[in-house]
């Protein structure tokens, strides 16, 4: 396999052109490594079988123990893959997007492979880029985060060592400038909001 791309994207404004790239890339069963508003993530179309086994394989974990998270951009699409009640909904609408994965239960529309698992973490992040990335392929990416093996660093923040890194394992790295050193808080919706890793986000306010 060759060397990944490495596209560069602004933040702010990201570039259509570039944004197309990554999404023919994803269309065609790539991996790509992109930002969020929180750490990078290591995602692919959620609909390609062979590209979920290759991000598993990637973080070394089997797909149906892998806690996988679908990135939306929006909450329009939701109940395609998740079973949602209204209550939960307006939360929802009113943290994100944001710094947060919620755990439901998963919709049977769920692809079988993304994990046999009856729930499903969903999110929508504060990033341009990756809505933009999700808008323009037309569904959810299939996301995990991209950690460091170092011992200080949990999540590896400099998109160009993420690419020295992944180079020859994925198909491309997108730039959209530094990550954080900080995952999402991930909260479990079908056990009454409990949090079960505390990030970047603080459900509490918006309960």
């Amino acid at each position: 396999m060759s060397n990944a791309s490495f596209l560069q994207i602004h933040p702010e404004t990201p570039q259509q052109r570039k944004i197309l790239e990554a999404v023919e890339i994803l269309r065609n069963g790539g991996v790509i490594i992109y930002p969020t508003d929180t750490i990078y993530g290591l995602g692919c179309d959620i609909h390609n079988a062979r590209a979920v086994e290759r991000v598993c394989l990637i973080k070394g974990i089997k797909p149906d123990k892998a806690n996988l998270s679908f990135i939306c951009s929006d909450l329009t699409h939701i109940s395609d893959y998740a079973k949602i009640d209204t209550p939960t909904y307006k939360v929802m609408k009113k943290a994100l997007p944001g710094p947060f994965t919620f755990v439901l239960d998963a919709s049977s529309r769920v692809p079988k492979y993304a994990g046999t698992k009856k729930t499903v973490g969903i999110r929508v992040p504060d990033n341009k880029i990756a809505l933009q990335l999700v808008k323009e392929l037309g569904n959810p990416i299939l996301s995990t985060s991209v950690r460091d093996d170092d011992e200080v660093l949990e999540y590896s923040t400099d998109p160009e060592l993420i690419y020295e890194k992944y180079k020859n394992l994925v198909d491309a790295v997108i730039d959209g400038g530094p990550g954080k050193n900080m995952a999402s808080t991930v909260v479990d919706v079908t056990n009454n909001f409990e949090v079960l890793r505390e990030g970047s986000g603080d459900i509490e306010q918006f309960l």
